[in-house]
C-alpha cells in the first residue's frame, strides 16, 4: 500500500499547485484582463490531471478499504483550491494509523 500512496500523494500535490495556478492566475487574467491564455493551457491540464488524481484516489482507497463516502470525499478534494493538500495530509494520517496499530511491540534488552 506504500506504492499507492506514494502515488497518491504525488498527484494530489501536483493537482493541488496547478489548481491553484488555475484560479489565482489563470482566471484573473481571463475575466479582468482579458486574456484566456493561461486558463486555455492550464485548464485542460489540470483535467487530465485530476483525471489521474481521481485514479490514484481510488486505488487507495480499495487498497485501504475505506468506506464509499471517504472515497468520494477525498476525490473530490481536488476540485477545490488548497483542499487537497489538507486532503493529502489526512490521508496520509489515515493510512498510517492502521500500520502503526499492526506493528509490532519492539523488544526491550533485559
Amino acid at each position: 500500500m506504500g506504492a499507492a500512496l506514494t502515488r497518491y500523494r504525488v498527484i494530489a500535490w501536483i493537482v493541488g499547485v496547478v489548481l491553484i495556478l488555475l484560479v489565482v492566475i489563470g482566471m484573473p487574467l481571463k475575466y479582468a484582463f482579458d486574456n484566456p491564455v493561461v486558463v486555455e493551457t492550464i485548464g485542460p491540464a489540470h483535467g487530465f490531471l485530476y483525471m489521474i488524481y481521481l485514479v490514484a484516489a481510488f486505488d487507495l482507497s480499495r487498497r485501504a478499504d475505506w468506506p464509499l463516502k471517504r472515497m468520494l470525499l477525498v476525490m473530490l478534494a481536488g476540485t477545490v483550491p488548497f483542499v487537497s493538500f489538507y486532503a493529502e495530509r489526512r490521508v496520509s494520517a489515515w493510512v498510517a494509523a492502521p500500520q502503526e496499530e499492526r506493528a509490532p511491540e519492539p523488544v526491550l534488552p533485559r
